[in-house]
This record gives structure tokens, sequence and C-alpha cells, in this order.
């Protein structure tokens, strides 16, 4: 018999389930079996689909008899006539429910080992028995979830809803991430027996979940996240989630990501990997130490041409008319597909200082080991010899067509090294150095850091090099510009080894070395005494700029540059104050602190101001200025 049209499943499932427990009934002794067997038949012809107590027999692999086990034990809490005819049968009144006596006296082709802990029944939890009155006399009860699901309802376990959360489908993608999804279904379809556990590992969480949601999506199964944190660590704890996750995979045709955070202890997760089947993904960071087999695959953020793809692909029609903001974007950030496809969303025109603060976001990695530089200077506030300056223009090409030359002219093909633009930037003190850097920041639109050197040397063994590789990491995504001041203090000479401390203090400058060639932003490392820095580590640097302290004519340019336009200014002689001789950030204090005399006096900035400053800039150095340099400054 065909089901009706217009009959639902729901509805069918219904029909059968009342069927079903009149048959039970009919062989509890109310009614006729064979009617009540028929009356089941065209009840299971009209379903238009599998019913759910067939779908759990065949899920769990039930015998006839522990599919009839089941069906009493939820016929007891859904039919009220069923109820009764089970207390008779147990000629107890007081006792409503099924056991499993009254199955092994009452049901078809029964078999004693269905009860037994290592069965279906009891391994899957589908039913639980009150063993005080004995294992054949004990109450039989149905898991609410295994109830649910046979009356037709199928959801997520509630003792599993606390900690689980469903994957969204992936949306906006980098074809390397899909081309690796790809890659891993074909590999797990060719598998035989149990699927190892997929190991994404890389420095793209989101990158990592869309891979994930994708192959499930391939594979026809739903996809839920567990955070590693939320684990239990007694292993007793452990194999009761096993357990309800792995009844959970196959009532909602589901696979597993889990995903672990750096820093998280990673001792439960073999213990818990060793009892899941199915499809199990382990997302992290690094890639955890796990017994037997497993598929690995790297999901970084992708480099310059896959950002350029990404944001191609999320602006659309739009992406034609930004193609130069695109190529900044792409040549500046290291973003995941999902960030990009948010900023697209919320872009209105060309605005690229919101999209660069879009872009940047918090750079929460980088706030406890740098300081965030306000890059506000030009060009025109650079005052240094031509060819140093020639080389620090150079520097903002080499920064601004990088894309094209690493990666769309295939140096980038070549090797990994050498794509970073370290720069090395010497000089006295207050000749320019930082300026310079605000400058390049500036015109490169680029996030200026100051590194500071004290939260990343650690006294403890191996702690820099982690230090580094955070600082390095979160500084790539945002395409910061970080500006080591002071630099010889970490990149001294390498010392020789002494002792375990002085080996690994070299190993952390090389670590250093390493990153610094492999960064794929701009890094300026500054020092007042370039004979200290290694030779070594020099060969590695690609611009190397000399800041000199500079003469008079240098000087008398400071000096008329040095004031903003709004600042009043008296009858100054530049000629006279550039006899001072002192760097351009000395002249920079003098004359802020100048403008601050000059505004308590309520007055234009004059000569006498800037004499007074520069003596108690002098006092900071215990070196007070000779009477030939200002002479005449009154």
């Amino acid at each position: 018999m065909n089901a009706p049209l217009d009959l639902d499943w729901t509805t069918a499932n219904q029909q059968l389930l009342v069927a079903e427990f009149a048959r039970l009934g009919a062989l509890l002794g109310e009614g006729d079996p064979s009617e009540a067997r028929r009356e089941v038949e065209a009840a299971s012809a009209r379903m238009p689909a599998t019913a759910a107590i067939d779908t759990l027999t065949q899920l769990f692999a039930l015998s006839g008899f522990e599919r009839d086990v089941l069906l009493l034990t939820a016929g007891v809490e859904m039919d009220t006539r069923l109820t009764a005819l089970c207390a008779r049968a147990l000629g107890q009144a007081h006792a409503p429910w099924a056991t499993f006596g009254l199955a092994l006296d009452t049901l078809p082709d029964p078999h004693w080992s269905a009860i037994a802990p290592v069965e279906a029944l009891r391994r899957w939890r589908l039913i639980e028995v009150d063993d005080s009155l004995g294992l054949t006399g004990g109450r039989l009860r149905l898991d609410e979830r295994v109830l649910h699901f046979i009356g037709g309802l199928n959801y997520l376990d509630h003792r599993l809803a606390p900690l689980l959360e469903a994957v969204p489908p992936a949306g906006l993608m980098a074809e390397a991430h899909r081309t690796i999804a790809a890659e891993v279904v074909t590999r797990l379809q060719a598998q035989r027996g149990r699927l190892p556990p997929v190991i994404l590992r890389g420095d793209d969480a989101a990158g990592q979940d869309d891979v994930a949601a994708h192959l499930a999506e391939r594979l026809g199964v739903a996809l839920f996240r567990l955070h590693a944190d939320a684990i239990p660590e007694s292993p007793h704890e452990q194999d009761s989630l096993a357990m309800l996750w792995q009844r959970e995979a196959a009532l909602l045709g589901a696979g597993l990501l889990i995903r672990h955070r750096e820093h998280e202890s990673r001792d439960a997760l073999p213990h818990l990997l060793a009892r899941l089947d199915g499809l199990v993904i382990v997302a992290a960071p690094e890639a955890p130490r796990l017994d037997g087999d497993s598929l690995g695959v790297t999901v970084d953020k992708t480099d310059a041409p896959g950002q350029r793809a990404l944001w191609h692909a999320a602006l659309g029609d739009r992406a034609a008319a930004l193609d130069a903001t695109i190529e900044t974007l792409a040549g500046h950030y290291r973003l995941d597909a999902r960030r990009i496809a948010r900023i697209a969303t919320r872009l209105e025109g060309d605005d690229l200082p919101s999209l660069h603060h879009l872009c940047r976001g918090d750079a929460g990695g980088l706030g406890a080991l740098a300081q965030p530089i306000d890059a506000r200077a030009n060009w025109d506030d650079l005052v240094l010899p031509e060819s140093q300056r020639r080389t620090l223009e150079q520097l903002a090409v080499h920064t601004r067509h990088r894309l094209i030359v690493h990666h769309d002219w295939g140096f980038a093909d070549r090797s990994s090294r050498g794509l970073g633009i370290a720069t090395l930037f010497t000089g006295e003190s207050g000749t320019g150095k930082t300026l310079a850097a605000e400058v390049l920041a500036n015109a490169l639109e680029l996030a200026l850091y100051r590194i500071d050197l004290a939260s990343v040397v650690s006294k403890y063994i191996g702690e820099t090099e982690k230090n580094l590789r955070r600082l390095f990491d979160a500084a790539e995504d945002i395409g910061a510009l970080l500006l080591f001041d002071e630099a010889d203090a970490l990149f001294g000479k390498r010392s020789e080894v002494k002792d375990s401390h002085d080996r690994y203090a070299n190993i952390e400058v090389s670590y250093l070395l390493q990153r610094m060639e492999a960064y794929r932003g701009l890094a300026i490392l500054t020092t007042n005494h370039k004979a200290s820095l290694d030779t070594a580590f020099q060969r590695r640097l690609r611009f190397v700029v000399h800041f000199p302290f500079p003469d008079a004519a240098q000087r008398e340019a400071i000096w008329r540059t040095v004031f903003p336009s709004a600042t009043p200014l008296g009858e100054l002689d530049y000629t006279k104050l550039a006899r001072l001789n002192v760097a351009g950030g000395s002249i920079r204090n003098i004359a802020l602190s100048a403008a601050f005399l000059a505004a308590e006096a309520g007055t234009p900035v004059t000569m006498g101001h800037l004499r007074r400053a520069a003596h108690l800039e002098a006092a900071k150095r215990e070196k007070a200025p000779s009477d030939a340099e200002t002479r005449g400054w009154s």
C-alpha cells in the first residue's frame, strides 16, 4: 500500500507507534496478535520514510527482540493501556512498568544477551535497568533522548547542549582552503574501517572552522564544535562524554570539531579521541600528540595573492572600482575570510582610513608586548642628507610593491627567506630614527608599534622565543611596522656558550633572525651602537640607514619646520639657533618647552624663551650650552 500524499512523516510515525503498541498489547493478552501484525504492516507501508524505531534498529544493529524491548519500554511511557497490561502481567498493580523478565516471557525470539552491558541496548544507554530487584525483575527505563527520538523528535541531547555548538556553514572561503577540504574528503572516503581523526593545524582558526564545515557538508553530516577545555579530566567522565557523543553522532548524523586553543592542556584529548568513531576533527594552532593514525593538514591565513582573491570575491561587482585599495589591503594584512566578508559588508565607498581601522581590529596579540604609536609625521618633517632620504624612499617602494614583486613576479616561490623588509637605523640618540619610522608608517598607512624589550626578553629559558613568536604572528596579521628601539639590547653580539643560558640566548637570537627574514612586513631596528651588532645579523638586513648628527645647515632646516603653523612666533633667528650643537630630537624638545614658556607669559615664542628652554634641555645631559652657541638669543 502506498502512503497517502498528504500524510507527513510525523503523523505516519505516530500511527505506526500506535499499531506497534497494539501488537505488544496483543502479545500481553489483549487482542488478536495476527490482526495486530497486519495493522503494523499497513502502518509501515504508509510511512513516507523510515520510521524512527527502524532508524534506531539500523543505526545500532538491534535484533528483532531488542527492537521490541525498546518499543515495550517506550509504550509504558506513551500508552496507558500498555502500562496497565504490563502491571497485570507482572501481577503487581504497584509496578506498572516493563522488565527484562517480562520481555523474555512475552516477546518473540528472546535472547538473554540483549541485557548484557556490552550489547547495544545498554552499551549505548538506550535503556537502563534498575537492578535493585534483580536484573530480570528490575524496571526498564528508556533514556529520555531515545524516547523522544522514537516519538519523532530529534534534537541535541540536553546533557551535551551546554558543551556543544553548531558550526555554521562555510561562507566566503579561500580557494586554497576549499582545495584542502576536498583533498581531506577524498582521503577519508578512501579509508576502510574506522576513520582517523582529522588534524587541522595552523594560524587561521576561522579558516579551520570553514574547512571543517565544508568537508562535513561534502560528507553529508552536520557539525558540532566542542572546546577542548570542556573535556573532563576524569577518564570515567570522558568515557561517558564519548558514549553520549557517539550516540548523538548516529542519531543526528553529525561530526565533531574539537577546538583546541593555545596554552590549553592536551592531556585529556588522546583518551577521548581513542573512544570516538566517525568524523572527528581537531583544530589547533599546533598539531597535538596523539596515539594512532591521524590525517593532518595545515590551514594558515592565505598569502597576499589569496588575500587579494578574497577581497575580490567579497566585494563582487564593487571590486573593479577599488582595485588600488584592494592591492593595499592585500599587501598589508593577513585576515581570515570571515573577517574580510564582514568588513566588505560595512564598506561604503573607498574610505581607506576606516578600512585600515577595521582590518587592524584591536591588535590584541600585540598589546602586552608592544606600544602603539600614533604616526602623524610626514616627509616634510624629516631633515636628512639626500642619500639617506633616497634610501628611506626606496624602503617605502619595497614595502608598497611587495605583493607584485614577491608574488605576482614569483620571488616568493623561490624562498620564504628574505621576503621581510628588515631594516637597521643607526645613529646617535635624537638624530631622527624614530621620526623616520613614523614617517614611513604614515606614508604607507601602516600601524606602528614600538617593541617593549623588557616585556619580550625573559630570564626564563625559552620564554623569549615564545614572546617573539606571539609578537611576529600578531604583527603579521595586521601588517604592522615593528620598531625595535635601541635593539642592540636584545640583538647584540651573540655570546660564547659558557652555560645553558648562553646556549638558549643564542637560540633565541637565531630564532629572531629567522623570523625577521620571513616576516612579510616592515621591521625597523634602531641602535646607537652599530658596532655592537653581530655581523651575521647585519648580513640579513635589507636596508641599513645611518642617521648622521645634523650639521648647521640641517639643524637650521629642522628649526624652520619644528613649530606647527598655529604657533605664534616672534622674531626668530634660525641661523643663530642652528649654532646650538644638538640633534633633531633635542631641537623638538626645546621648541616644545619654549612654547610652554611663551604660553605662560602670554606672548609669542621668542629667542629668550628658546634660550631658557635650551638650558632646561641641557640640564638633562648635565652639560650646559656654551656661550658661543646661545650668544644673541635674547
